[in-house]
C-alpha cells in the first residue's frame, strides 16, 4: 500500500473521494491542487497539512497565498506547480484526477521522476498514449487505472495466467441521461438535461461527457494502451445499472466481470493499496435488492462521439488527440450554450476527418494536434 500521496485535482469529484480513502486508511498527504476552489483547498490543506499546494489559476493563487499565510504550505500556480506537485520526492504515488490535457504534463513528469501514478485524467493516454507508455516502460513504474472500467478490467485480469489468454475486454457504459433517445429527439437538449446524470456524480465537462457517449470513446482509446488490446478487442455494452463496471472474456469465451455499487472510491482505494484489499467507506452490494442486471448494444449512430473516437484509435497518429482537443472544445461551448448538443459529435467526427494527422514525437507534437482540433471546432460553429 502506498502511504504517501500526492493528489492533483483534490477539489474535484475524483479527489474529494481520494481524500475519503486517505481518511480511511490514515495515509499522508504531500501536495494538493486546484484549479480555482480555493476555499475548498484551504480547507484541505488546514485538515492534511501538504508541504505543497497549487492553484493553478494564476489569480486565484494570490488570494490562496494570503488565506493560508499563516501555515507552512508552499503555495505554487500555473503548469510549474502541477509539475512540482507530480515530482514531490517524498511522494509515492501520485493521484492525476484534473480534468484535460492539462493533464498531461504532470504525469509524464511523474513518470520521468520515477514515480507510480493512479491515473484518472483520460486525456493523458487519449491524447499521449504512445508517449506515456515509453516512458512507463523506460522509468519501470506502474500506471494504475481509476476509471471504474479500467479499474474493473484490471481487477479481472489479476490472476490471468498469460497474456495470449485474453480474448475482450468490454466496457460498460450506463448509457447517460439520453439513453433510447434517437439523433433528432437530442437535437434541443438543454445543458441542464445533459448535467442529470442517473448513476454518477461528477464535475460538468465528464457529466456532459457521459450524456455525449464520449467518455465511452475515451475509454475504449485508454484501454487500449493500458491493456495492449486491439480496437477490435474492446467492446462496449449499455448496463444502465451501474453495478458490473467491466468484464473480460478469455479464450476459453468465460467471462469475468468485477461488481460493486456506483462508488468511486472502490476504484480509488484499489489503486492506492494494490495489490492488496482493505475495508473500503463503500456500502456493500446486495443483488437481491438490485433486482436485474440489464444489457444493450450502444447506439454509435446517434452518439457519433464514440464512433468518431473508434475512427480516430484506428488511424493512429494525432488523431486521438484531435479527436480529444475537439471534443474539450465544443463540450465547453455547448456547456455555455453557443452550440447544441448534437453539434458535439459532428464536429468531433469534422476534427478527425479534417485535420492534419501525422506521428507525434513529443508532447509538443501533441499540444500542436490539439490547438489544430480546437481552431477546428472554432472555425466550424454554425
Amino acid at each position: 500500500m502506498y502511504s504517501n500521496l500526492s493528489i492533483l485535482g483534490s477539489t474535484g469529484s475524483i479527489g474529494t473521494q481520494a481524500l475519503d480513502v486517505v481518511d480511511k486508511l490514515s495515509l499522508n498527504v504531500c501536495a494538493l491542487t486546484a484549479y480555482s476552489n480555493v476555499e475548498l483547498l484551504e480547507h484541505q490543506v488546514r485538515k492534511y497539512k501538504p508541504r505543497l499546494a497549487v492553484v493553478y489559476n494564476e489569480n486565484k493563487a494570490k488570494e490562496f497565498k494570503i488565506s493560508v499565510k499563516d501555515t507552512s504550505v508552499k503555495v505554487l500556480t500555473g503548469m510549474e506547480g502541477l509539475i512540482e506537485a507530480s515530482s514531490l520526492s517524498e511522494a509515492d504515488l501520485v493521484l492525476n484526477s484534473v480534468v484535460g490535457m492539462v493533464g498531461l504534463r504532470p504525469t509524464l513528469a511523474a513518470i520521468n521522476n520515477g514515480k507510480d501514478v493512479a491515473l484518472a485524467n483520460k486525456e493523458t493516454l487519449v491524447a499521449g498514449g504512445s508517449l506515456v507508455i515509453d516512458a512507463v516502460r523506460s522509468s519501470n513504474v506502474k500506471l494504475l487505472p481509476v476509471d471504474s472500467e479500467h479499474s474493473a478490467i484490471f481487477q479481472c485480469i489479476q490472476g490471468m495466467p498469460e497474456k495470449k489468454a485474453l480474448k475482450k475486454l468490454i466496457l460498460t457504459a450506463s448509457g447517460g441521461p439520453f439513453f433510447g433517445r434517437t439523433y433528432n429527439e437530442l437535437k434541443n437538449v438543454t445543458v441542464e438535461q445533459a448535467l442529470s446524470h442517473p448513476n454518477w456524480s461528477m464535475g460538468a465537462k465528464i457529466t456532459v461527457d457521459s450524456a455525449s457517449m464520449m467518455n465511452k470513446g475515451l475509454e475504449i482509446i485508454e484501454a487500449k494502451w493500458l491493456f495492449d488490446v486491439p480496437c477490435d478487442n474492446i467492446d462496449v455494452v449499455v448496463h444502465r445499472e451501474s453495478i458490473i463496471h467491466s468484464l473480460v472474456e478469455f479464450c476459453d469465451n468465460s467471462v469475468i466481470a468485477q461488481l460493486g455499487l456506483p462508488d468511486m472510491r472502490i476504484p480509488i482505494q484499489y489503486a492506492v493499496t494494490y495489490p492488496k484489499r482493505y475495508p473500503s467507506p463503500v456500502g456493500e452490494l446486495n443483488l437481491s435488492q438490485i433486482g436485474k442486471l440489464t444489457f444493450f448494444e450502444p447506439d454509435y449512430n446517434t452518439f457519433k462521439c464514440m464512433k468518431a473516437c473508434k475512427k480516430a484509435l484506428g488511424m493512429g497518429g494525432v488523431a486521438t488527440a484531435v479527436a480529444n482537443g475537439a471534443n474539450e472544445e465544443a463540450n465547453y461551448l455547448f456547456r455555455k450554450g453557443r452550440i447544441s448538443f448534437t453539434d458535439i459529435g459532428e464536429l468531433v467526427m469534422g476534427a478527425v476527418d479534417s485535420v492534419n494527422n501525422f506521428v507525434p514525437k513529443s508532447v509538443d507534437d501533441v499540444l500542436k494536434a490539439d490547438c489544430l482540433a480546437r481552431e477546428y471546432v472554432k472555425s466550424n460553429i454554425r
